[in-house]
This record gives structure tokens, C-alpha cells and sequence, in this order.
């Protein structure tokens, strides 16, 4: 027996995939492209693992693909894989449109074709588990309610128009096919190996670094934050426990505004690493102009897949900031390898012209 991962080596596959395989003997196959967001150091403890196997491909490759499925036949396939940056999906919708729409449709179809040669009893068993996004939801005014399962979608980036558009084509699969497909839509997460484009650790990096901490317009956008290992937790349980077609909603239940962030951030970081001339990190704070169609809040509703599969979160915003802080602190070589010259160029371009 086998799972596959698609994207296992980006932020938050790698921690599924470590999660994973610190709780089961079961063979991972890990596929990964490889982009600046994929990064083997973020598996490096486990690459030597007997139960791990990581082969470098596109989802959207339908040949290699297919070999894959065919020759390791998973009981299950969990969908990571896709450019997840707005920012970048602004700069340039084209890359989104090819991962998240057409190479996620060859992933999924490859998937299909392969269940329909399985006999009824693994049939009955396989799963194919899509993970998305709360951005596919829109935008919430401040006295909205939290999103549920049934909310519309009303996606305003290009990059959430894509996650939109793929959860369609996983939902499709499932009401034309009988392919038994899941969906998770998890709020924003945060913790270790992520690539600092994100906030929290673009905070922590460019503080450390004494760098601006660039904050987008008046920086009251709120969002609800979950800590990455809860995220991987949740996904676990959906793929035991879950009926196929479902969708549910993964939150943390902390909603915060991004000021209030970084001004969390930059009070542990005072703490835990204090500027050599004892100047807060809070001074390092640079307003900027605001992004194009920046969503104002988003927030979850995870009360179904609490009701129905028994699964909250176990850390709460302080304790789970404090371990991703800490974490931080404690890999600055990892810190160090992945700002290469690509990732600051992309810096340069995206953020120098708005100060």
C-alpha cells in the first residue's frame, strides 16, 4: 500500500509529508517539480527513508504520470501542488493558469483513468485529496460572517480564480465520474519551511536583516491564521475519515489584522533575539502601497469538519507563533540557502517601487 503526495517538498506538503511519516509505516511517494517554493532541505531528514520515495516531476506531465500511478498504485493521491503566491499571480496570471487549472486537470484525469482499472473493493477505498484555498471564497466585510462549506465562490486574484477554477474541475470529477474526490479549503497557514514571500516570515527575515517590514495599505486586512502541523492533522483525518465528495474547511480560528501580526512577531522577536542596539523591531515598519484587489478579510468556519470527523486545532495563535519563531531562529542556513539571487530579484521588483 501507497500514498502520493504531489508537492511535497513546497511548505506545507513538506510538513505533511514529515507529519506523515513520523505516524505510519506506509509507503510516501513524493512528487515535487522543484520551483523556488519547492525545496528538498525542507525533507531532508527523511530523504534516506525507506518509506519515502521523492521523484522530481509536473503533475501536469500525463505520461510520467501515469507511470507513477501505475507502477506504485496508491490507495490515495493528496493534491499539494500550485502556485500559491497572489503577489506573483498579479506579476503573472499565465504560470498560475497552466499549474492550477491545466496540469492540476491532467493530475486529476491521470487519477481517474488509473482508479477505473482498480477492482470495486479499491475502488471503494481510493481517495483523491484536493487541497485548496478560503481566497476561492472572496472577500468578507468586517461583521460577516466566517465562510462555510456553502459559501459562493467569488475569487478576486488570478491566483484564487485558479484554485477556484481546479476545485470546479476535483467537484466535477466526482458528480459526473463517481471519482472520490475531497476538498480541503484551509485558511492561512504559518509555521516552519515557509518561503519568506509569505508574511510572518518575510517578517521575521527582513527583521532580523534589519530590513523595512513592508505592510500593504493600511494593514487592517484580517485573516484567520492556522498553525501548519494543525493543517496537516486536519488533512490526515479528512482522508481517514471522509465521504467521498466532501468539502471541508480547515481554520484556526484566529482571525488577526497584518499589523497585529507583525507587531507580534516583532514583540518575540524583541525577546528572543533583540536588536544589538536594543532598538524594537516595530520601528522597522514601512507602510506601502496596497496590492491590487486585495482582499479585506477572510475568516472560517471549521465547525463541520468538527462536528463531523472530530478534528480542532491544538495550538493556539501564541503557542504555534512562538514555535514558528523559534524555528526561524534556529535555521538560518535554511534561511540563507533559499534567499538566492532569484527570490531577491523578485523582491527588488515587487516591493523596492512601492516604498
Amino acid at each position: 500500500m501507497a500514498i502520493i503526495v504531489s508537492g511535497g517538498a513546497g511548505f506545507i506538503g513538506s510538513n505533511f509529508v514529515l507529519n506523515w511519516l513520523s505516524k505510519s509505516n506506509e509507503m510516501l511517494i513524493n512528487i515535487d517539480k522543484l520551483t523556488y517554493a519547492g525545496n528538498l532541505k525542507n525533507i531532508k531528514s527523511i530523504l534516506h527513508n525507506p518509506n519515502h520515495i521523492f521523484i522530481e516531476a509536473c503533475i501536469g506531465n500525463e505520461e510520467l504520470i501515469g507511470d507513477i500511478l501505475n507502477k506504485y498504485k496508491p490507495r490515495a493521491i493528496i493534491n499539494f501542488a500550485a502556485e500559491t503566491h497572489v503577489d506573483r499571480s498579479i506579476a503573472g496570471p499565465k504560470l498560475f493558469m497552466e499549474t492550477n487549472i491545466v496540469s492540476t486537470f491532467n493530475f486529476l484525469n491521470c487519477a481517474h483513468i488509473y482508479w477505473k482499472n482498480l477492482d470495486f473493493n479499491q475502488q471503494n477505498t481510493f481517495r483523491f485529496l484536493h487541497i485548496s484555498t478560503d481566497e476561492v471564497y472572496g472577500s468578507l466585510a468586517e461583521f460577516d460572517l466566517p465562510f462555510t462549506e456553502f459559501s459562493q465562490y467569488k475569487p478576486n486574484s488570478p491566483y484564487s480564480a485558479t484554485k477556484a477554477a481546479s476545485d470546479h474541475l476535483v467537484r466535477s470529477y466526482y458528480h459526473t465520474y463517481g471519482f472520490p474526490t475531497l476538498t480541503t479549503n484551509c485558511s492561512n497557514n504559518y509555521g516552519p519551511n515557509q518561503f519568506p514571500e509569505k508574511l510572518i516570515p518575510l517578517v521575521i527575515t527582513h527583521a532580523l536583516n534589519g530590513k523595512s517590514l513592508p505592510i500593504y495599505g493600511d494593514g487592517l486586512q484580517v485573516r484567520d491564521w492556522l498553525y501548519v502541523e494543525d493543517h496537516c492533522d486536519a488533512i490526515s483525518v479528512v482522508l481517514e475519515k471522509a465521504a467521498p465528495g466532501e468539502v471541508f474547511n480547515i481554520g484556526g480560528w484566529n482571525e488577526k489584522s497584518n499589523i497585529e501580526i507583525v507587531r507580534i512577531v516583532c514583540a518575540i522577536l524583541d525577546e528572543l533575539s533583540p536588536n544589538k542596539n536594543k532598538i524594537p523591531y516595530e520601528k522597522q515598519i514601512t507602510y506601502v502601497k496596497d496590492r491590487p484587489g486585495h482582499d479585506r478579510r477572510y475568516a472560517i468556519n471549521a465547525t463541520k469538519i468538527m462536528s463531523d470527523l472530530g478534528w480542532k486545532p491544538k495550538e493556539t495563535f501564541e503557542s504555534g507563533i512562538r514555535k514558528t519563531i523559534l524555528w526561524y531562529l534556529n535555521n538560518q542556513d535554511w534561511i540563507h540557502d533559499i534567499q538566492s539571487g532569484n527570490y531577491m530579484d523578485w523582491m527588488q521588483q515587487n516591493y523596492s517601487h512601492r516604498q
